[in-house]
């Protein structure tokens, strides 16, 4: 697949190679995020996570997609349906909450990326009453946005986009080992969850990092 570098929107079977390529990426950083989630959590993360990318692996594989909904919609419930917990629901929501009230797009561009992630980010906040600076994954999914958002205001390439999400959401991630978890197993450590970054935001760099690695290969 070549595309031009400065590819201006994908469709729907390109954000289907995008995604599968994404989830690889998740699976192979499993022992990482595992490593990451012992610190301070239950250190099932990154299993967690491998077995739903596993799943959105088997729905998205070999299926015809005529549009990016269909794409993103498939990948969440693949994820909440196979990861159970909270995980499951959160990340499952990460790809099916930004959809729920978008229109049919075909095509996938940095506004259109914005809008979903964007809507990603309130359901999320909505569903789980997590604020960014709780040790989770809103420390680095609500930068992240932001950085889709002013990418998408400056009618930015797709690609300049996800490289500002994945800056953003680093950064994040850095930010997230200063703060004291209010949910889960870390928040029963208190202070001593501090110095350790938080496995969900960790996942989320590791997502928009994959879409951006693939997008850069395409385009060349």
């Amino acid at each position: 697949m070549t595309m031009e570098a400065s590819v201006t929107a994908l469709d729907a079977a390109q954000v289907r190679e995008m995604i599968l390529y994404a989830g690889e990426k998740i699976k192979e950083n499993k022992p990482f995020l595992t490593k990451v989630d012992s610190a301070i959590g239950d250190g099932d993360h990154g299993i967690g996570m491998s077995v739903g990318f596993t799943k959105v692996e088997e729905n998205l594989k070999d299926k015809e997609f005529t549009t990016i909904n269909e794409v993103f919609k498939t990948t969440g419930m693949s994820m909440v349906q196979s990861m159970g917990g909270a995980s499951g629901v959160i990340f499952g929501t990460m790809f099916l909450g930004g959809v729920k009230n978008l229109k049919q797009k075909t095509e996938l561009d940095a506004d259109v990326l914005a809008k979903i992630f964007e809507a990603s980010l309130q359901a999320i906040k909505e569903r789980g009453k997590a604020s960014l600076g709780d040790k989770t994954m809103i420390d680095a999914l609500e930068p992240a946005v932001n950085g889709l958002k002013e990418s998408a205001s400056n009618s930015a390439a797709l690609l300049e986009a996800l490289k500002k999400a994945e800056e953003n959401a680093a950064e994040g991630v850095e930010n997230s080992k200063e703060y004291i978890a209010k949910f889960g197993r870390a928040k029963s450590l208190g202070e001593r969850a501090v110095g350790h970054q938080d496995a969900g935001a960790t996942s989320v760099w590791i997502i928009f990092k994959s879409m951006r690695e693939w997008l850069e290969q395409a385009s060349k």
